[in-house]
């Protein structure tokens, strides 16, 4: 089990500095709010990982509140990107 949870906080180190970097370099503003969009993700994976291998659930609330503020996020930025707002219809 502790092989398993260190190969797999390598992991997500490893992703969430990658993500960083794409951040930090991103050569679009959209590749930036993507890039953010996966560190919640992986900060999510971490979260939950951490409450599996620990078997405590009290980390739920955290995870559900997150993914929903990463799903908001992405379709709020899709909508930026699409140009269809409310005040676009006609």
């Amino acid at each position: 089990m502790t092989t398993s949870a260190v190969a797999l906080t390598v992991l997500l180190c490893v992703a969430a500095g990658l993500t960083l970097y794409r951040i930090l370099r991103g050569p679009d503003v959209l590749d930036r709010v993507v890039a953010t969009d996966v560190l919640l993700a992986v900060v999510v994976a971490a979260i939950a990982a951490e409450a599996a291998f620990s078997r405590d659930a009290t980390a739920l609330p955290v995870l559900v509140v997150l993914s929903i503020l990463g799903f908001v996020g992405s379709v709020s930025v899709a909508r930026l990107g699409s140009g269809t707002g409310e005040g676009d219809r006609s």
